[in-house]
């Protein structure tokens, strides 16, 4: 049994695309907390995380001076939800953040490595999200969390919930990616960051991957997993803004997470970038419900 709180985070200021905070209310009504309680869990609904603005997107989508779009909006949005897990980790619990755009990692990841003195992180997403002001093609936020947890870039994004980088590089393990930018590219050769990318998940299996990647984060005192729904291939889950072809398959994901909640190094969670505005018929948010499940714990016998 896991005591778990699902934070919703419905922020849409780290891309331009409408819809996305809308995610965390879709995933619920798909039944995300009856499901987790059928499973035998202790489950609360802590409810939407607001920051200081009135709204969790702009229209205009405003870049500052280094070219990073709706910064002040990030910025704010991810203290306010730092906040949120933190509180969660103090009560012992596990916190179950759904979103909202991937830039919502930057909260919730920063205040899980407050508690933790060697934490992992388990990547599961078509693109790197490690790109800076310097490196990105687009500014937008939520394809820099992981860069920024690394210590890159804005220092007041870097610098949320306490001073300095949240993460080592040896303690980070990409899976399923099959879009990285030129910088994002020459970043995880440099520092050796553990990837697997789809061609390798084509190769070897997902449980193969995600077996690896377990061992490679063996010595760390917790794992967060950052799941992102684009990282499934596009027939599964339409409903998404980055959608990129090639990726994995349900079935595949489930086994994957199958092997992944027997862990007890997983801490705390992640599940991003639903998009009821670009889905069929809920579709991506009632598959988000059954990726949460396996999670914790479902199988198929």
């Amino acid at each position: 049994m896991v005591k778990i709180d699902i934070i919703g985070a419905p922020t849409a200021f780290g891309q331009p695309k409408l819809g996305v905070s809308l995610g965390p209310d879709a995933v619920r009504f798909s039944g995300l907390e009856e499901n987790l309680k059928s499973l035998g869990h202790d489950v609360s609904d802590l409810g939407n995380v607001y920051g200081n603005y009135k709204t969790v997107y702009r229209k205009d989508n405003v870049k500052d001076g280094q070219g990073l779009i709706n910064f002040d909006e990030v910025r704010d949005f991810s203290e306010h939800l730092s906040q949120a897990v933190d509180n969660t980790l103090k009560n012992k619990r596990f916190p179950f953040v759904i979103g909202g755009d991937h830039s919502l990692s930057i909260g919730s990841v920063s205040a899980v490595s407050h508690h933790y003195s060697n934490l992992g992180v388990l990547w599961i997403d078509a693109h790197g999200d490690i790109n800076s002001s310097d490196t990105s093609p687009s500014g937008n936020i939520h394809g820099m969390p992981l860069g920024v947890l690394l210590g890159e870039g804005n220092e007041a994004l870097v610098n949320i919930n306490h001073k300095g980088a949240k993460l080592k590089h040896e303690n980070i393990v990409l899976v399923g990616v099959r879009d990285l930018d030129a910088g994002e590219k020459a970043y995880i050769k440099k520092h050796g960051i553990k990837c697997y990318t789809m061609s390798d998940v084509a190769r070897l299996g997902l449980d193969t991957v995600i077996t690896k990647a377990l061992k490679h984060l063996q010595e760390c005192d917790g794992i967060h997993l950052s799941l992102d729904v684009d990282s499934l291939d596009p027939m599964e889950m339409p409903g998404t803004g980055t959608k990129v072809d090639g990726g994995i398959f349900l079935s595949d994901m489930l086994l994957a997470l199958n092997i992944l909640s027997k862990t007890e190094q997983l801490v705390s969670a992640d599940l991003v970038e639903v998009n009821p505005l670009l889905d069929n018929r809920n579709k991506t948010a009632v598959k988000a419900v059954t990726l949460a499940e396996y999670i914790f714990g479902q199988s198929q016998i």
